[in-house]
């Protein structure tokens, strides 16, 4: 019994290495450190900077959309998760290494790159999130995927810590091969240990045609999975808002906020350290109340974070003005303050939404067509990463400031919770 228990504990944590291994792209590219470079360096600090990234954005999530269900379908007939999941895997790793050749002004080139890199990532996390269910039972998917959420965010802190002597020196463009390899050395073991169950299934048709069939043929049946409908469209509306915060935390607080490049450092140090707090806590929470009620809450949360955020950034505003002097701060300093302040309420429910999503879909899901519904998980969360990120850079672009954009953001929130409501998870 000792040695079953031993197996099962050794297969979750070489599956969570994986998630410690690619948020060093994640930090480095998406949100942080290329995310800045791009606005400021390769768009030369223009506001239309925002669009181009919400360009780049665009594509790469509806490609990955697109091929996810499809992928997914295929992955299930041939049970070849490991396969897909490399490929993507280096696509993504080898992407981020060339970001490194990336100048001043070479804004399609920059993109393209990033487009691939993200393509690689994302599409990735199809295969790799399906494993979720060959590794533990139904009662332990929240904390399982609670724990290789924490495990993420300790890599981003690892990953920091690396690439912020890089940072100090001026030496930017190096940390991009460096979070590439990192990603590489990390995501290694889930290759070589963990067991991906196989079929020998006879087909007369390519896999592509297979999958497309399998796609059609869930997309007719959907009806069959009203509480699954539900989820994913509720999905698909709150997963755009943590999204648009994970992709533009960063160039927010540069541009708008004036944070250096060593506070915002510090700053993500901060958030990735209360995500893995956050994403444990929970995780085991979800476990014992229920993934709807725990996935609500953080909802709630999100939407009180994204209120404080907008009236916290307003230097001419009653609240700013006020508080500012209560505590002795020029209203500059104070909302630098409130934002660190939002950074640890973000933090605390970033990993745990994302997780307990995760959760929630593997416990609605056949386990059948795992992959090929996980695929359409990817499809509404990838889709809907189109429209939140669009939506900010246009309304940063067309006022010229992101604090407007910042309102935006909490609207997918409200709806995403008022869908939830209907959800019956005992079906």
């Amino acid at each position: 019994m000792s040695k079953i228990f031993s197996e099962k504990n050794k297969k979750i944590f070489i599956w969570t290495l994986f998630d410690f291994a690619n948020t060093s792209y994640s930090i480095v590219v998406v949100t942080l450190i290329y995310a800045v470079y791009f606005k400021n360096v390769v768009a030369e600090g223009k506001p239309v900077g925002d669009l181009y990234w919400s360009y780049g954005i665009g594509i790469s999530m509806i490609i990955t959309a697109l091929i996810s269900p499809v992928l997914g379908a295929i992955s299930d007939h041939s049970a070849g998760k490991k396969r897909f999941l490399l490929a993507f895997t280096l696509l993504s790793i080898i992407s981020t290494a060339l970001l490194y050749f990336v100048g001043k002004g070479e804004v399609v080139f920059g993109l393209t790159l990033f487009i691939l890199a993200n393509i690689g990532f994302e599409a990735g996390l199809v295969f790799y999130d399906a494993f979720l269910p060959e590794i533990t039972t139904p009662k332990n998917y929240g904390r399982v995927s609670g724990y290789g959420f924490a495990m993420g965010y300790l890599g981003s802190l690892v990953t920091l810590a690396i690439v912020y002597p890089l940072i100090q020196s001026n030496s930017v463009r190096l940390t991009f091969p460096v979070a590439a390899l990192f990603f590489l050395i990390f995501a290694a073991p889930l290759f070589l240990f963990l067991p991906d169950s196989r079929k020998n299934v006879p087909r007369t048709k390519s896999y592509f045609a297979i999958g497309f069939e399998r796609v059609i043929f869930t997309i007719k049946h959907l009806k069959n999975y009203k509480q699954l409908s539900i989820f994913l469209l509720a999905f698909f509306f709150y997963i755009e808002g943590v999204n648009t915060v994970i992709f533009f935390a960063g160039n927010y607080a540069s541009s708008t906020l004036h944070f250096s490049q060593s506070e915002l450092i510090i700053f993500f140090l901060v958030v990735q350290t209360t995500a893995i707090l956050g994403a444990a806590f929970f995780g085991i929470l979800a476990d014992s109340l229920g993934q709807k009620r725990v996935l609500m809450l953080t909802l709630v949360i999100w939407i009180a974070i994204i209120v404080f955020a907008f009236i916290s950034s307003d230097p001419e505003g009653v609240f700013v003005k006020y508080s500012s002097q209560l505590i002795n701060q020029t209203p500059q300093e104070f909302i630098k303050t409130s934002f660190y302040i939002v950074g640890l309420a973000s933090g605390s429910v970033l990993g745990a939404t994302q997780s307990i999503s995760r959760s929630l879909m593997s416990k609605l899901t056949p386990p059948e067509k795992k992959t090929e519904f996980f695929g359409f998980f990817s499809l509404f969360g990838k889709s809907s990463a189109i429209l939140g990120p669009f939506v900010f850079g246009l309304v940063s672009y067309l006022t010229g400031s992101q604090r407007f954009a910042i309102s935006s953001i909490g609207v997918f929130f409200v709806i995403g919770l008022s869908i939830l409501i209907f959800l019956r998870t005992e079906e």
